[in-house]
């Protein structure tokens, strides 16, 4: 009877089974894909749509300075900025070339900086350093050109020729960062930088009402006398002076709370944290840890290492699943899901999977760059707290797991911009590997439920076109399939007595 069933079967039939069959399995992909999808607001899905739009016009989405959070019924807009590259920021604890960079070239041979990045300080320093008056004292004017060589020794003589006419503070600043070839040297020329930058910006600040040309002039002195105390504050920070540092820090963004593009609040949580200062980081992470500042790994990793530090001396996994986890610690696990969303290259720094190098001058939000210049000055402060590596290596790889796929939708923050990989290669030196965002591979129930239709599919395509050459295969199959068992049975008869056998087949 079910030899004769089949045989009633018409090619309809097959192709009505398959049909159904993908039916059933797009209905299991829905409600596997639910999971991920549940919860998303517009807000969240806008963000990929833009992204491949721009894509297709040849533009790169360029992170955006505010991070979102979306809630169902709750949307939150975003103000997105597009460019044809990624954002390229200043590292606010870049290192001295003179007295650090160059002294790594002449122990191990290579260059830690690339072309790339030495032009885009030369443009930082021209657009800081100059302006449109220069031509109207000697000194500025040799500086001008000064700052567009380069070759190093040809500005390192325009410095010297400047000083010779004038006490010029633009070249006390050349001479620090690229001549001096200890930290000691190049805070002496910083002194006497600042006292020439002192008198500039007086002078410049009694006429600044006078006129745009004396407007861009003081603009200008005031760039170069807080790039002055700046380093100076760097310089005693690096000498081990840390309480000075901090004072002269503080006082800089006291004196000058507009300019934030520095960044000075970085180096001071760096510094407070050298003093075991906990209490002060968290005062100023509550001031620039907000929704409308953009965000970096230094605030981010600092707010989940205060948050780990509070449990970390006492966490253990193995305890950790038996009765779960406490409030506290999963407000620190937390932290650092959000900190390694921002920026997940840096763990692999901080639990010593990849090797430091220098930091370059500049550095790529979230990307490796960055994650290379905040593990080179806060991988110490991280071993000072005890268990907090230990936290952070059980936790961070889970981080991949909230996002929903693919990873570049974010649960916290914006996407992960997708131009970090070829921006990072042109900031970092040859001989790094530059890390990669990790790919979150497609479960396996997905890919087997896809394989299974399209070879359903495939066979009643077949089964229709050619009905008695499938019939042969499927012949030619299932006795393949059942040749082993066939074979077995045959040395089952040939070893156990007829007899028995006889039994064994009656029952």
């Amino acid at each position: 009877s079910v030899s004769m069933f089949l045989n009633t079967l018409t090619p309809k039939f097959y192709v009505a089974l398959t049909g159904t069959s993908s039916l059933i399995s797009g209905l299991i992909l829905v409600i596997f894909a639910e999971h991920y999808v549940r919860g998303l607001s517009i807000s969240r899905l806008v963000v990929p749509l833009s992204e491949s739009l721009l894509q297709i016009l040849g533009l790169i989405l360029v992170s955006p300075p505010l991070e979102y959070h979306c809630n169902l019924g709750e949307i939150h807009y975003c103000v997105f900025l597009f460019m044809t590259e990624c954002k390229v920021w200043r590292n606010p604890l870049n290192l001295f070339r003179g007295a650090e960079y160059n002294r790594y070239t002449w122990v191990t041979g290579r260059e830690p900086l690339t072309y790339y990045d030495m032009n885009l300080s030369a443009q930082d320093h021209q657009t800081f350093f100059t302006c449109d008056t220069d031509h109207l004292r000697p000194a500025d004017a040799i500086m001008q050109k000064a700052w567009r060589e380069r070759n190093p020794q040809a500005r390192i003589s325009a410095a010297h020729e400047a000083l010779e006419l004038n006490e010029c503070a633009t070249a006390y600043i050349l001479l620090a960062e690229e001549e001096a070839t200890t930290i000691v040297e190049a805070e002496k020329l910083f002194k006497q930088a600042l006292k020439a930058g002192e008198g500039c910006y007086r002078r410049s600040q009694q006429l600044q009402h006078h006129g745009a040309q004396y407007e861009a002039q003081h603009r200008r002195d005031t760039n170069v006398l807080v790039y002055i105390k700046r380093r100076l504050a760097m310089c005693a920070r690096k000498l081990g002076r840390t309480r000075e540092a901090v004072k002269m820090m503080r006082d800089l963004m006291k004196e000058f709370p507009l300019l934030s593009m520095f960044n000075i609040h970085e180096n001071l949580l760096e510094a407070l944290l050298e003093l075991q200062a906990y209490a002060d980081v968290q005062a100023v992470l509550a001031k620039y840890d907000d929704i409308s500042l953009p965000k970096s790994a230094t605030i981010c990793y600092t707010a989940a290492l205060l948050k780990a530090r509070a449990v970390s001396d006492k966490f253990s996994p193995e305890a950790a699943s038996r009765r779960g986890l406490s409030t506290a610690e999963m407000n620190a696990v937390e932290a650092i899901h959000r900190a390694v969303e921002f920026n997940p290259h840096v763990p692999k720094y901080l639990l010593e999977m990849k090797s430091l190098i220098l930091p370059p001058e500049h550095i790529l939000k979230r990307g490796d760059s960055e994650a290379i210049a905040y593990a080179f000055f806060h991988l110490q402060h991280w071993k000072r707290v005890e268990g907090a590596l230990n936290l952070l290596h059980c936790t961070w790889e889970g981080t991949f797991r909230m996002i929903p796929y693919p990873l570049e939708k974010g649960h916290l923050f914006y996407p992960y911009p997708i131009c970090t990989e070829t921006a990072d290669r042109e900031l970092l030196p040859s001989f790094h590997e530059v890390s990669v965002y990790p790919k979150k591979e497609l479960p396996f129930f997905i890919l087997f439920t896809a394989g299974l239709c399209s070879f359903t599919a495939m066979l009643a395509l077949l089964t229709h076109q050619f009905p008695e050459l499938m019939g042969v295969f499927a012949k030619a199959f299932l006795s393949t399939l059942f040749a082993p068992l066939n074979f077995v049975m045959e040395k089952v008869e040939s070893i156990l007595p007829s007899s028995l056998w006889h039994q064994l087949t009656r029952i």
